[in-house]
């Protein structure tokens, strides 16, 4: 008799900790989804920010097309002023980011 007590207490502990894994699974992937949320907000939000950057400099930005804009961008990024700044840049942030931590 006594054992079969005991093999109902260990089968309640056995789905208590059952229940509590699921939760904790699914606390998980509520946690995943919030981070791949914020992660795209913040994506969509620095496209817009830089998007309109780009515009305010394009006299007419509504009346230039898609690939006319991709075009000026690749000769703009592979001039090598533009190349030695972009690499200025990127060791400065670099050398902050280190410094900061």
């Amino acid at each position: 008799m006594p054992d079969t007590s005991k093999l109902e207490k260990l089968n309640r502990e056995l789905e208590k900790s059952e229940k509590k894994l699921r939760k904790a699974i699914n606390d998980e992937k509520a946690l995943q989804h919030q981070l791949k949320q914020l992660t795209r907000k913040e994506r969509t939000h620095r496209l817009c920010t830089r998007g309109g950057m780009l515009e305010s400099y394009l006299p007419h930005p509504e009346a230039i097309m898609d690939e006319q804009v991709s075009l000026f961008l690749k000769l703009l990024f592979h001039k090598d002023s533009t190349r030695q700044l972009m690499e200025k840049v990127f060791a400065e942030n670099s050398t902050a980011k280190e410094g900061a931590e």
